[in-house]
């Protein structure tokens, strides 16, 4: 009977061992996909501050709408493969045309005037375009920041627009959407953690006597 219930204690302090060691390893986790949410969060929100930057001394956003200008904050061209810190791929073309037309593969021109759900505006869809990608950490290396999150800006025409021309911004008055433009900020971080803020921005009007660009709205994407 002793050897009995010597062994049912042990049994019993060994669950209770392994239990513990499972708790710590899965508090330890949890802690660490919420320091990797929110510093992707912050790193989204910072390549959208960088992004707004170019844009404010940017006098015609024709151009970045045309995909023909990027900021300086960029690690090569606007296509192929980014290698991520914990080893994972990111696929800039396959990002791009998910936005634009729900598909891995290039977007045809019907493809991008084509009204669905997620893109009612027929022919003023707006055609997202790469403005900021790169490691955070070598985007902003005098300040030394320690981040090993990718983040990447697009930018479309401002969906408002009656022009029927995604790839410029509109230049009259009657138009809603002149000036005025969608910036989607999105930072890859470690453990899949994928970070995504949606803005609309405008340039202030010359009689509003304000430099830079003014954010309509600010939203984080659940």
């Amino acid at each position: 009977m002793a050897i009995i219930i010597a062994l049912l204690a042990m049994l019993m302090m060994s669950a209770l061992g392994a239990a513990l060691v499972l708790t710590t390893s899965s508090e330890t986790t949890i802690a660490a996909n919420f320091r990797n949410a929110q510093e992707g969060l912050y790193a989204a929100d910072a390549a959208a501050e960088l992004a707004m930057d170019h844009l404010a001394a940017t006098p015609d956003w024709s151009p970045i709408l045309e995909g023909q200008a990027q900021s300086a904050f960029v690690d090569g061209e606007p296509v192929g493969v980014r290698t991520l810190a914990d080893g994972s791929s990111l696929e800039l073309d396959e990002t791009v045309n998910m936005l634009n037309c729900r598909k891995l593969s290039a977007c045809s021109p019907s493809e991008l005037t084509s009204s669905t759900a997620q893109r009612p505006w027929g022919s003023n869809n707006p055609v997202w375009r790469l403005i900021v990608y790169g490691p955070l950490s070598t985007l902003l290396p005098a300040l030394a920041v320690h981040s090993v999150c990718y983040v990447i800006v697009l930018a479309g025409d401002d969906p408002s627009e009656n022009d029927g021309n995604p790839l410029r911004d509109g230049d009259t008055e009657a138009n809603a959407g002149s000036a005025v433009l969608e910036l989607r900020a999105e930072a890859f971080c470690p453990r899949g953690t994928h970070q995504v803020l949606e803005l609309t921005v405008a340039r202030p009007a010359p009689e509003e006597g304000q430099p830079g660009v003014r954010v309509l709205s600010w939203r984080h994407m659940r």
